[in-house]
Parts: C-alpha cells; sequence; structure tokens
C-alpha cells in the first residue's frame, strides 16, 4: 500500500509540473500576442475602439468578419474554424475581443504587415536536441604561427588531427596510442615547442623527420628501439661550436640558441644550416654585418630574425629555404587573403602605407578578397593587419516616427462701398461664412423704411451704380499627419530620409531682335522650388550596447509669392543634435514648433481707427496659427 500511495504521489506531481509548464508557455504565447497587437494599433487605430456588441450561437467566422468591417481591420481567417460563440460584451477594445477568442478557443494570430491571419494554435513538438561531440579547445594564427591548448582528457589521435588541420603541419604516432588521453594547457607557444611540450607532460616525446613531419612516441619504445634511438640522441643532442670567429652557438633538438657579434649575415645563416643539415638556396650574396642573441628558437625563427630589417627573405617551398632579395622570382609569394565580414571596398585605403612598400595589393571583388604579392613577411604582415579589422560590422535599425499637428483659425469681416459703372445687383454667399452686396434698389428700400422713422433720418436715395458689401468669414481646421518610416544603415555609415513636395513657376524671357524694326520675342522656363523635410541620422555603437547619433533636421515651407507671376517665397528651419543613447530606447526630438498670431485691418485713414465707427470703414482680418512637429526616433542593433 505504501509503495502504491509514492507512486500516486509522483503521478500527481508529474502531471502538476506538466500542467504548469504548459500554463507558463500559454502565458507567454498571449503576451507575445498582445505585445504584437499593441504595436500594430499604431498603425490600425480600429483595434483600439470600444464595441458594444451580443450574440447568441453565432458562427465565429461571421463574429470575427463582423468586427472587422466595422472597425476597418484586415483579417483572414483560415476556414476550419467552426466554433460558435455567445458573449456579450460591453466597453470592450477589439484587442481584447482577439485576445480573449485566442485564450477561450486555442486560437493564433500571425501578422503579417497590417494584415492578421486567426487560425487555430498547434503545439509543436520540440526537436530532440542533438548531443553534439565536445569540441577541442585548439586554436592556431597563422599569422604569428603560434598555438594555444586547452586540453582535459582528448584523445591523442583527435588532437593531432585538430592541430594537423589548422597548421598543416603533419604529426605521426603508433595506433596504440592514438586513444591516449591528453591534457594540457599552453598559450601562444611555437608550434614544434608546443608539441614537444605536450607530449613532456603526458609521458610521451616528439621529434622532427627528415620529411618534415613531427614523430611521437612512447618514452620506452624510444629507449627499446636502438634506431630510434641513435637518430633521437644525435638529433636532440646539444652542441656547441665556435668555427667562425665571433659565432658561438648551440643546438638541442630543433632549437637554436646562438650569440654574434659584429658578424656577416651570410656566414652566420651558412654555419647555422650546415649544422642542422638543413637544405637551403641562396641565389644572392648575403651582404651586411650583424650583432644578435637568441635562445631556444626554430630554424624559421632564426631566418625571420636575422633577415628582418634587410632586403632578404627566405620562403620554404617543400623542405627547402629559399633565400634571397624580396623581388627574387623564386622568393616572391602572392596569396588571396579572403573577407570574412567586412566589404572589400575600399579596403586597401585602411591597409598602412609602410605594410604596402614591398608588396602589391589588389582587389578582387568577385570573392570579396584581396590579392597580395611580395615577400612572404610583407604578405604575413598584411595579412595579419587584415584579420584584425575583419570584423562583424553591425546594422542599425533606425525607426522614425514623425507626428504633425497644425491648428489654424482665421476670421475675415468688412464693409465695402462705393460707385460702380453699371447697375449692380444683389448677392448672397453663406457657404464658407457670409459674403453679401446690396444693390442700389435694396438700399434705397432700406434708406425709405429707414426715413419713414422721422424727418431727421431723411438719408437721401443712392443712384443705380451705388453699391454695398458686407463680408463675415471664419476658416478654421485641425490637420494631423503621422508617418512610421524606418531606415537601416552600418555603423558610422550616414541614413537620410527626405519627404516633400515641389511647386513650379513660370520664368518669362524677353529678347529684343533687330534695330530698325525691332521685335521683341518672348519665351519663358517652368522652374522648380522644393520644400521637403529631411532627417538625417549617422549611428555609431560603441560596444557598450549604447549608440551614438548625429541627427540633423531640415524643414523647409512655402510662403505666399510676391506677385502673380513670382515664384513662392520659402522659409527654413534647421535642427542638429548629438545624444547618446541605448539600444531600442527612444527619444523625442521636439522645438520645431510655429505659433502665428496677426490681427490686421485697412480702411480709411483715421475713421478706421475709432471703435465701432471702424466696423463700417475699414476690413479686419484676424489669424491664429499653431504648427507642430515631434520626431520620435528608436534605434536597434543588428548583427
Amino acid at each position: 500500500m505504501k509503495r502504491v500511495f509514492i507512486i500516486s504521489i509522483l503521478f500527481l506531481f508529474n502531471i502538476g509540473v506538466v500542467v504548469c509548464a504548459q500554463n507558463a508557455s500559454q502565458e507567454e504565447r498571449l503576451k507575445a500576442i498582445e505585445s504584437q497587437l499593441n504595436q500594430l494599433s499604431v498603425t490600425m487605430p480600429g483595434l483600439n475602439e470600444s464595441i458594444e456588441l451580443s450574440v447568441s450561437d453565432l458562427d465565429i467566422q461571421d463574429f470575427i468578419r463582423a468586427i472587422a468591417n466595422a472597425n476597418k481591420i484586415n483579417v483572414h481567417i483560415s476556414p476550419d474554424l467552426n466554433m460558435r460563440i455567445s458573449n456579450n460584451f460591453s466597453n470592450v477594445t477589439v484587442s481584447t475581443i482577439l485576445l480573449f477568442l485566442c485564450k477561450q478557443y486555442n486560437l493564433n494570430l500571425d501578422f503579417y504587415n497590417n494584415i492578421i491571419s486567426i487560425s487555430r494554435f498547434t503545439q509543436k513538438e520540440k526537436d530532440p536536441t542533438p548531443i553534439r561531440p565536445k569540441e577541442l579547445n585548439v586554436k592556431y594564427n597563422t599569422a604569428t604561427q603560434l598555438l594555444s591548448m586547452d586540453l582535459n582528457n582528448d584523445t591523442l589521435s583527435k588532437v593531432s588531427k585538430e592541430i594537423t588541420k589548422l597548421s598543416g603541419k603533419n604529426i605521426v604516432f603508433a595506433p596504440e596510442i592514438g586513444n591516449l588521453p591528453i591534457s594540457f594547457y599552453i598559450e601562444n607557444m611555437e608550434l614544434t615547442n608546443a608539441i614537444d611540450k605536450m607530449a613532456m607532460t603526458n609521458g610521451l616525446v616528439s621529434s622532427p623527420t627528415d620529411d618534415n613531419c613531427i614523430l611521437i612516441e612512447k618514452q620506452n619504445t624510444i629507449q627499446q628501439s636502438s634506431s630510434s634511438s641513435s637518430y633521437s640522441s644525435d638529433y636532440r643532442s646539444k652542441k656547441s661550436k665556435n668555427r667562425k670567429t665571433g659565432i658561438d652557438y648551440t643546438i638541442e633538438g630543433d632549437k637554436i640558441s646562438l650569440t654574434a657579434n659584429d658578424v656577416e649575415i651570410n656566414d652566420l645563416i651558412n654555419e647555422v644550416s650546415s649544422e642542422l643539415k638543413t637544405n637551403y638556396v641562396v641565389y644572392s650574396q648575403l651582404q651586411g654585418k650583424i650583432t644578435i642573441n637568441l635562445s631556444n628558437v626554430t630554424y624559421e625563427e632564426f631566418l625571420a630574425k636575422v633577415l628582418n630589417g634587410s632586403n632578404y627573405t627566405a620562403q620554404k617551398n617543400g623542405n627547402i629555404y629559399m633565400i634571397g632579395e624580396k623581388q627574387t622570382e623564386n622568393i616572391r609569394e602572392t596569396r588571396v587573403i579572403q573577407l570574412q565580414y567586412r566589404s572589400i571596398d575600399k579596403i586597401i585605403d585602411f591597409i598602412p602605407k609602410n605594410l604596402q612598400k614591398e608588396a602589391t595589393v589588389t582587389e578582387f571583388p568577385e570573392l570579396n578578397s584581396v590579392i597580395v604579392s611580395g615577400s612572404k613577411n610583407s604578405i604575413d604582415e598584411i595579412e595579419s593587419f587584415l584579420n584584425e579589422i575583419d570584423k562583424v560590422v553591425p546594422v542599425i535599425l533606425i525607426e522614425v516616427i514623425m507626428v504633425s499637428s497644425n491648428v489654424y483659425k482665421r476670421v475675415s469681416t468688412g464693409i465695402n462701398f462705393g460707385s460702380g459703372n453699371a447697375p449692380s445687383s444683389s448677392s448672397l454667399q453663406v457657404n464658407g461664412g457670409i459674403v453679401t452686396t446690396l444693390s442700389s434698389t435694396v438700399l434705397n428700400d432700406i434708406i425709405s423704411g429707414i426715413n419713414r422713422w422721422g424727418s431727421f433720418f431723411n438719408l437721401g436715395k443712392v443712384n443705380s451704380s451705388f453699391y454695398l458689401s458686407l463680408s463675415a468669414l471664419e476658416d478654421q481646421g485641425v490637420v494631423k499627419i503621422h508617418s512610421t518610416p524606418k531606415l537601416a544603415t552600418l555603423n558610422s555609415h550616414e541614413a537620410t530620409l527626405v519627404v516633400g513636395e515641389t511647386e513650379y513657376y513660370k520664368e518669362v524671357q524677353n529678347t529684343i531682335v533687330g534695330n530698325e524694326n525691332p521685335q521683341n520675342i518672348q519665351s519663358f522656363e517652368w522652374k522648380s522650388i522644393d520644400a521637403n523635410l529631411s532627417i538625417s541620422i549617422k549611428p555609431m555603437y560603441s560596444g557598450d550596447d549604447q549608440i551614438t547619433m548625429d541627427i540633423k533636421v531640415a524643414q523647409s515651407g512655402f510662403k505666399e509669392s510676391a506677385g502673380k507671376d513670382a515664384p513662392p517665397g520659402s522659409e527654413n528651419k534647421t535642427f542638429s543634435s548629438i545624444m547618446r543613447v541605448r539600444n531600442e530606447e527612444m527619444i523625442l526630438l521636439g522645438g520645431l514648433e510655429e505659433n502665428v498670431s496677426s490681427n490686421t485691418g485697412s480702411g480709411l485713414p483715421l475713421l478706421s481707427r475709432i471703435p465701432v465707427i471702424k466696423w463700417f470703414f475699414s476690413n479686419r482680418s484676424k489669424k491664429k496659427e499653431d504648427s507642430q512637429l515631434n520626431i520620435f526616433i528608436r534605434p536597434t542593433i543588428l548583427f
């Protein structure tokens, strides 16, 4: 009974854990849908509209379609949705209803620009995580030929294979020691020396062979083999020579330690090369003397140090070292260096000039590579430099939200009267305000009515060409513009957005031809004037998840022209700033505001300034206009 009870408890506990995990996953999915609905509501305001709706046993497709049509929402409904809905919603937004349907009926929302696709939600089964083999921590720098290793019970066969693949140096060992576990740590050591130390710390012995390989054996195997012992003893024994005056050297294995004081370069190389029995060719007599002190270096390092700073270089071809002037045909090398992350465009301009003195660098855009021809040392320096700058360049996605508003109100009133050339007629316009013209007949009827009040108001009559115009106009409105463009640019490159309009004006040219009978030839040309809103942003990613942005905003607009055929006037506003923000933070650029308030009038002198009377002898115009431009900017770093 106790066993059954414990098994039941464990079973119920596992079910609870699974249910809790599923609930957590469901909550995360609904939060993601809610976040996407909030983002889409910026461009689709119908999602934020509140509705009143009561339905009973209605097909879900008809229900969603009715909401979408009423609120101008673009939806696609999966044909397999066949649920029936009975609900009463009051003062609930469309976004909340869609989120409720997703939770209640296990639906999913997919977003394609401004289209919402509604379908059943199906739980995707997670693919089993494949077991990845252990990666060996072995690094080799081809430019410096230095090896770094961090090994922990890794087999000798895998370590040897990885070193050979990275360096091109063949490592040979007996099959019975291939599965021997190796533990070793070293940083930036010369290849042959690093392998020697790795073998020594793991009970093995390494030795170079005549065919440029490295042999790894057990220590007892070397002691038992007389031929191997003879070879290793002869090769690794210490030798001290002094055949040339000023040259003193010691050789242990493939390592050289030497001291030379003001000796000929040619004699030094011949002495050491002959003692090591190295295959080498000297194409020309090596001129110059050197004073040098080296300890525990390889033959290649010895040649590099001795020839450094001279006009000579060494190039290895197979197992033969070729030594001579850098421009010698058999010594000169050509190498293709391919970049992985940066574009090859204008990369040559970034290579220091002193590195290009003894090498020729040519761009090869088809392979995003450079072709370098010259001595090995020069090519190695250029390749090392290119590897340093060949880094991933981040892309900055810049979201710009521009919100502009213009609120204006204009009032124009006045009375005009006078005498025309023909009998005036009455007119009345009410649309957009009141504009009326009273003819002489109507005015005489009004005067006759006033005269009936008494002889004191006898105003007489006006002639048939007299007119009186009254106007009272008011113009007001609110204009809002909302746009959300997105820009993307490489780090430290400028992104520009220009939005504007163009107007044209007519430019007339008069040309007089002839002296006795001059003729005027008239020609015209249409010319354009632009009014733009331009935003220029140059982001600079500093590497600490912050972005410095150089922002320039320029706004221009049209004004009233000076005359009928004159070009329209223009006004300009500029704004520039440098600011630092974190990744995905939003900033607001304000200050591009304009407030216009005017009260103008025209009329008879003196009479147009007397209170009350001025309304009969002047025209008045009041204007109030407020415009504002707000710009929201949010940068996002993409790799």
